[in-house]
């Protein structure tokens, strides 16, 4: 369950501070945004650890968030560009934030 519960966190708290650092201060943007994640990131990380092949697998999977998020932002801002720009960061820096996370554990475990 941690597995799963604390990723998620992380990527809310990650991605909120992402979109407040841009400016949005709308409620049902970033309320928007915890429920996106809600039901994007769990699905992932289910796959990522029960499923995934590798990361051409992750990859694909993170693209398809992607796309689900700015498709979600459009319907929650009104404009293409910055739905696109507010998935993109946002995704982006979690991912690269979850990856150092992940680096950094695997550098003190050895």
């Amino acid at each position: 369950m941690m597995r799963l519960l604390w990723p998620l966190v992380v990527t809310i708290v990650i991605e909120l501070g992402v979109l407040l650092f841009l400016g949005e201060r709308r409620r049902k943007v970033l309320y928007g945004s915890v429920v996106m994640n809600v039901l994007t990131n769990v699905p992932l990380n289910l796959y990522a650890v029960h499923v995934s092949d590798g990361w051409s697998t992750l990859i694909v999977g993170e693209a398809l968030v992607v796309l689900a998020e700015a498709l979600c932002f459009r319907w929650l801002v009104g404009e293409w560009r910055q739905s696109w720009i507010y998935s993109l960061l946002c995704n982006a820096i979690s991912f690269l934030t979850g990856e150092l996370f992940v680096l950094i554990s695997l550098l003190f475990t050895y």
